[in-house]
This record gives structure tokens, C-alpha cells and sequence, in this order.
């Protein structure tokens, strides 16, 4: 009985969210067109931190204080959810995502992840890989860059092993990684079902960052491990 009603009342929070999201993308291509940045980077945070509320959840989020915000990081999160990037945007909306190409296919939400300077995953042919690497590095020169290293949504709450990809940024910028934990979102809304469990709940925790100095010696595995461990650190 409770998941018919979650279907029902989902078909309808979707309906608002699109429609709500359509007009923040309007307003965010003006502004966009008139070279507002912080504007736009402002008006992306509301809207992310107000679709948790349009869906009746409380987002916390814990670490703040962790995230300099004169420093660029490389964003590496555990994802179960396609509001994983919303929750981050809540907090964080100065990155510049790289994801899967299908996202952007997404009505109305694929418009703003354009407007985030997203950075599509393509088929992994050596054409595709080098001008995405080269996208992401450009990326990195002048902002922070958030990616899911497992590649794609969990499908049954796990955290995914990690691709190394995030490393071949690392190692050619002078940059930290900064882990955060997303934690509930597997429960909101995973891939496989329609509907959203209204009865979830969401919490963040962003970790602090790892420097460069820390990183640069150790091989793709150990770094590996190490991020992977510190994210798994505040799972549950």
C-alpha cells in the first residue's frame, strides 16, 4: 500500500521538479549570457538545496569546514542516486561534473548539468578518452572537478570498486583530492526503481582533504585504497 502511494505522490513531486528546474535553467542561461558567475553559481545552490525540500527531506551536511574555498580538489564520491549530484551542488555548486553521456538526455536536468560545464563520458575509444581527458584537465586549470569513480549508480547499496581514472587527473594537476560520503540516497532513489522513498534519510559528510604531497609518491592502487577507505570510513 505504501509503495503504490510513493509511486503516485513520485509521478507528481517529478512533475514539479521539472517544471521547477525548467525555470531555474531559464533564469540561469540569462544570467549566463550576461557573465554572472557567482550568480549563477548562487542560484544553483538554492535550487539544489530546494528540491530537497520540495521532496520533504532534510539534507545534512557535515564537514564544511573542510572544503577551502581558494583551493581546487578533485570531488570523489561514492553514487547510488541521480540526486547524488544534486546533494553535492547543495554545497559545493563550484565544479565542474564528469559523468555519463546519457545524464544529459535527462529532460530539463541534462540542460543544467550543461550549464555545470559537464564533462561527458563517451564510449572509452582512444579518440573519445584523450579529448576527455584533455576537457577535464582544462577543467581542473581553473576550477574543482567532481566525479563518481565507481562509473555508475550502485545496484544494490554497495560501493562499486573504484576506476583509476580520477588518478590520471590527479598526477597531471597540482591538486588534492577531496572524498565525501553521500549516504541514504541509495534508499531515496536507486537506479532500479521508479519511485521515491519518501521515508529515507540523507545525510553528507565531506572529509578532509588529502594534499598532493601525500599522494604523488604511492601507486594507483594504494591511492585507490586509501580514498576508497576514507569514503567508506562514513557509509552506511
Amino acid at each position: 500500500m505504501i509503495h503504490s502511494f510513493y509511486k503516485i505522490l513520485s509521478i507528481l513531486v517529478f512533475a514539479v521538479l521539472y517544471c521547477y528546474t525548467a525555470i531555474g535553467v531559464f533564469i540561469v542561461v540569462l544570467l549566463s549570457w550576461l557573465h554572472a558567475k557567482k550568480a549563477v553559481s548562487a542560484l544553483c545552490r538554492i535550487w539544489a538545496k530546494s528540491v530537497f525540500l520540495l521532496i520533504g527531506k532534510k539534507l545534512v551536511v557535515t564537514g564544511k569546514e573542510n572544503i577551502n574555498r581558494k583551493e581546487k580538489y578533485i570531488l570523489v564520491a561514492n553514487h547510488a542516486s541521480l540526486f547524488d549530484i544534486v546533494a553535492i551542488t547543495s554545497f559545493y555548486p563550484q565544479v565542474s561534473w564528469f559523468g555519463h553521456e546519457r545524464l544529459l538526455k535527462v529532460p530539463v536536468f541534462g540542460r543544467f548539468l550543461r550549464l555545470t560545464d559537464y564533462v561527458p563520458f563517451k564510449e572509452p575509444t582512444i579518440r573519445n578518452t584523450r579529448h576527455m581527458l584533455e576537457q577535464l584537465m582544462e577543467k581542473a586549470s581553473n576550477q574543482s572537478v567532481a566525479l563518481f569513480p565507481e562509473g555508475t549508480r550502485t545496484p544494490n547499496g554497495k560501493i562499486n570498486p573504484f576506476y583509476r581514472g580520477f588518478i590520471y587527473l590527479f598526477r597531471t594537476r597540482e591538486i588534492g583530492i577531496l572524498p565525501v560520503t553521500l549516504n541514504g540516497f541509495y534508499d531515496l532513489k536507486p537506479k532500479n526503481r521508479f519511485y521515491i522513498n519518501f521515508n529515507s534519510k540523507l545525510d553528507v559528510v565531506i572529509h578532509k582533504p588529502i594534499p598532493r604531497e601525500e599522494l604523488i609518491n604511492k601507486n594507483d592502487n594504494e591511492i585507490i585504497d586509501r580514498v576508497k577507505a576514507i569514503i567508506e570510513s562514513a557509509y552506511h
